[in-house]
């Protein structure tokens, strides 16, 4: 996309002018373009964009993050080209069976159990079929995951150990006390989707 166009956008959306906006203010910004993403996504795209650590987004970090989502969307967009689309309610969606090979084109290796489960956490109909905003949704939280678990592989092995310290940040850093009630039964049934 055009610079000059996003910086509009952003500008527009900016409405204090101080050159960076809030969760709010990106969540209605993605809102003119058709994506209603619940209010923590937003704020998970800021913490993995957030360069400087200062809680909000500045013209560059929401370049970065737009380059992200139109890579997200083009995955998305030749799924629903490579394997047809299901329309409901004029909507496309997609059946989550034909996702992982493109889950794993955006650079994300998961095992079956692993991609199943983080699609099923997101489906949020319950009908193994995503919209665009749930693709999205699961794609940052995909790239968030692997931010986090790369964090503690510091050897590069693809395998990490966890104290209970260790675990207890992992699940409160990067997702809301719902989400990590989640991780935590999953962890519980001895299941771990970051891998």
């Amino acid at each position: 996309m055009d610079l000059a166009i996003l910086r509009e956008w952003f500008d527009r959306v900016d409405s204090s002018q101080t050159g960076n906006i809030t969760a709010s203010q990106l969540k209605n910004a993605l809102a003119v373009g058709n994506l209603d993403l619940p209010l923590s996504v937003v704020q998970q795209m800021i913490r993995m964009y957030d360069f400087d650590k200062n809680g909000t987004m500045s013209f560059e970090e929401f370049v970065a993050l737009n380059q992200y989502l139109l890579k997200v969307q083009q995955a998305f967009s030749d799924l629903e080209r490579g394997q047809g689309f299901l329309l409901h309610d004029e909507v496309h969606e997609v059946a989550f069976q034909s996702l992982q090979m493109f889950i794993v084109k955006l650079g994300f290796s998961l095992d079956s159990p692993a991609f199943y489960t983080a699609c099923e956490s997101f489906d949020q109909k319950k009908n193994g079929t995503f919209r665009l905003d749930a693709f999205i949704s699961l794609c940052i939280f995909l790239q968030s995951a692997r931010n986090l678990f790369n964090s503690f592989d510091t050897n590069k092995q693809g395998r990490v150990t966890l104290d209970m310290n260790q675990f207890i940040y992992c699940t409160a850093v990067d997702c809301d006390a719902s989400h990590a009630t989640q991780v935590i039964q999953e962890w519980d049934s001895g299941f771990w989707f970051l891998y």
